[in-house]
């Protein structure tokens, strides 16, 4: 196949200010350097202009739905994992049955400290200046990667936190594929560990299609690539050039603030 000149394309889009910061993003979509696979791939990396430091509870998609959704589960208090689910299912966030099944099936309530509300719609601090993100951001990702999620394909999950997403890819992919987690904290991934142990998802940790790593990610993990989707749960400034490497050819993108991506020493002292 003869493939077109590399081509490196951004996109930039306008949030308005959330407590007097205005915030842009942007999609990067890799160089073609060697013929597509059979399939595309997809990257979901968020980015900030400003310092991104995390306001109290406070991740945000630019989107009117999600804030109205917002006020409305703070209103009805969701006990249950599937009514998580039917919210989002009501919203238009899960569009598709298999996401639905997959939330479904591993309980949030395992991955979120003890006591928190574990299905209110919103980000929570999980110890070492990070956080699990609001469960419409991780409905998004899988709805926006599902293609890039099927059984047999690799994902790689970076800034993995408690492990709830990583948990989410593995049954996406299943036992043929691989889905792996790497987080710079290692109390994290113990954390993470324990977590899915408990979870539907134990299966897969133990055959090793699910797998956590405490390391750097952006030097992503190179055993099990090329990926056909990564996930980067914080914001950089530029996607690291080793995620790039590792990735399929193409790409897809969202809105989100997230909490830097930054060295483990730069994140314990608050970045």
């Amino acid at each position: 196949m003869k493939m077109s000149s590399s081509v490196v394309a951004y996109s930039f889009r306008h949030i308005p200010p959330l407590k007097q910061r205005s915030i842009r993003y942007f999609s990067h979509q890799r160089p073609l350097r060697r013929p597509p696979l059979c399939s595309p791939c997809s990257v979901l990396v968020a980015t900030s202009t400003s310092s991104c430091s995390l306001p109290n509870s406070a991740s945000f998609t630019g989107n009117s739905l999600f804030r109205r959704m917002e006020r409305y589960w703070a209103a009805s208090s969701i006990n249950k994992n599937k009514g998580m689910v039917e919210h989002l299912q009501r919203y238009g966030v899960i569009q598709s049955k298999k996401v639905a099944e997959v939330m479904e099936t591993v309980d949030r309530a395992l991955f979120v400290p003890d006591g928190s509300s574990a299905y209110e719609d919103s980000p929570m601090q999980i110890g070492f200046n990070a956080t699990i993100s609001a469960p419409h951001m991780h409905a998004t990702c899988l709805q926006l990667l599902e293609k890039n999620l099927q059984p047999g394909m690799h994902a790689l999950d970076v800034g993995s936190g408690t492990g709830y997403l990583t948990a989410c890819f593995a049954l996406m992919v299943g036992p043929q594929g691989h889905a792996i987690g790497v987080d710079h904290i290692p109390e994290l991934v113990t954390m993470s560990i324990k977590n899915i142990e408990k979870s539907a998802a134990a299966p897969l940790l133990k055959d090793g299609s699910l797998a956590l790593h405490v390391g750097d990610g952006r030097e992503g993990w190179v055993e099990f690539a090329p990926y056909d989707a990564i996930h980067v749960g914080a914001a950089a400034p530029e996607i690291p050039q080793p995620l790039i490497d590792q990735l399929k050819p193409g790409g897809s993108e969202t809105s989100v603030r997230y909490v830097p991506l930054t060295s483990r020493e730069a994140q314990l002292r608050g970045y």
